[in-house]
């Protein structure tokens, strides 16, 4: 990345303060979907149809057009925030090394709680054109997820610390096709930021080279250095630590329709372009005093800070939304978002040399959110809100669930309620529960050191949003 384009992300990064910290994340894989305050209150359903305010510049640009007609032509401006509590336990079901390494176990925590609070910000402009032109801007983080466990909790060596962030730049324009039809189209600049952490065990390591050396020396001196410096293995007194840290500006489009066959039915229609991400940039390693003089000694540079590599796809989505006027106070509201996940097969890290740094299978599955909802108009001032969804998780199975990422299906509940103050402004409020079932892993790990046990998660999430029209 140049060091312009640098100063501009962080400047960004800076200003929109995006932070994801969580243990299950808030939508399927690590997409986040809490990109308004409005579309909270009612489990985002009919999130592509409503066009209730300038969010709609994300979930469907087309919607500008009604929007405006709404806004009799006046431009608006939407801010939206969203706090975010997880809470997890993880209990350990027999995590252990490879079996290469005997009876060893792993030492270390073997049950956690966790309670985390984040907070998610969006940002979105709409402004006519003129009759049947409307520009929007949208600002928010699409994707994001961040774990952190000890250096001491029993998985370890597959995970102490992921952190992912992203900040979209999505400029839209939606033209009028006629009183029935309306079309929006954006491009997206997508800015990411990833960072992996894990333990290394360092006996492992040094039994591992040794051998290596000895079925090509036939000597066993090294081995027998291991085992002296190394006689328990996978003990965090003499674990060795690796960092990777990499970022990218990668573009894609989005484009949309809003259909309005009757004066009480809307049907709107998204897609979102999947984007790869090409990251660039570091690891580093703490290592071990023990290991240091077998890396001398026979100059492998696993364990040597080097510029590294990483490619990532995030995926594609297609959403379909109906929002229909059944009464004059009830608004009843649908949505169906396919993602094909199915882009993230593998996570692989390597030099620049090619050599591998770390490859994690992850082999994950395209999957359907399914929301229903409602708005009520209370009065001329006061609507209320609620909704219900499902959002299936894209991980396989046990064995392909990591820590890094340690989903699962899950079901939201979710009320709210939008309240004008007068002809500018415009306040939304909304409030979601996440049922998630215990969620197993079985997962035997990049290198044989095996995480096994169950996560029982809930997360609940407050948002609240500022509309300003003139």
């Amino acid at each position: 990345m140049s060091a312009k384009l640098r100063r501009y992300t962080t400047l960004i990064l800076s200003s929109v303060p995006l932070v994801f910290i969580s243990t299950p994340l808030y939508s399927a894989g690590f997409a986040l979907i809490e990109n308004s305050a409005s579309g909270m209150g009612k489990a985002f359903a009919g999130a592509a149809a409503v066009a209730e305010d300038a969010s709609t510049v994300w979930f469907n640009p087309a919607g500008m057009s009604y929007l405006s007609e709404s806004l009799d032509g006046k431009a608006q401006l939407t801010s939206a925030a969203h706090l975010v509590a997880a809470k997890t336990d993880f209990t350990d079901k027999g995590s252990a090394p490879p079996a290469s390494l005997g009876a060893a176990s792993i030492n270390g925590e073997r049950n956690i709680s966790e309670k985390v609070t984040s907070f998610i910000p969006n940002l979105y402009y709409v402004r006519p054109l003129s009759d049947n032109l409307q520009f929007g801007l949208a600002i928010n983080g699409p994707f994001g997820s961040k774990t952190h466990y000890e250096e001491d909790w029993v998985g370890r060596y597959q995970a102490t610390e992921t952190d992912l962030k992203t900040v979209n730049l999505n400029p839209s324009l939606s033209w009028k096709a006629n009183d029935k039809l309306s079309l929006g189209a954006g491009i997206s600049a997508q800015y990411i930021d990833a960072t992996l952490g894990s333990s290394v065990d360092s006996v492992g390591a040094c039994r591992k080279i040794a051998l290596s050396v000895a079925a090509q020396t036939n000597s066993t001196a090294l081995i027998d250095y291991c085992n002296a410096t190394y006689p328990k293995a996978a003990k965090t007194e003499t674990d060795s630590q690796a960092l990777v840290k990499g970022d990218d500006v990668s573009f894609g489009f989005n484009v949309g329709l809003l259909y309005q066959p009757t004066k009480m039915t809307r049907l709107g229609l998204s897609y979102r372009s999947k984007i790869k991400h090409n990251l660039k940039g570091k690891a580093s390693y703490k290592v071990d005093p023990g290991l240091l003089p077998v890396i001398a000694q026979t100059g492998i540079n696993t364990f040597t800070d080097r510029d590294i590599r990483a490619s990532i796809k995030l995926p594609d989505s297609l959403s379909f939304s109906l929002a229909h006027q059944l009464t004059d106070r009830i608004e009843l509201l649908g949505d169906i978002t396919w993602t094909r996940w199915s882009t993230f097969q593998n996570l692989v890290v390597t030099d620049t040399a090619g050599s591998e740094v770390t490859r994690v299978p992850e082999k994950w599955q395209d999957v359907t959110r399914i929301s229903a909802g409602m708005n009520f108009k209370y009065s001329d001032r006061l609507t209320l809100r609620t909704g219900v969804a499902f959002d299936e998780e894209p991980i396989p199975s046990a064995v392909h669930r990591t820590p890094r990422i340690p989903g699962n299906d899950r079901t939201w509940v979710s009320i709210g309620a939008g309240y004008k103050v007068n002809k500018k402004i415009s306040l939304d409020f909304g409030y979601s529960h996440l049922f998630l079932d215990e969620t197993p892993i079985d997962n035997p790990g990049e290198s044989g050191y095996s995480v096994r046990g169950l996560y029982d998660s809930s997360v609940d999430i407050v948002s609240a949003q500022f509309n300003y029209t003139f």
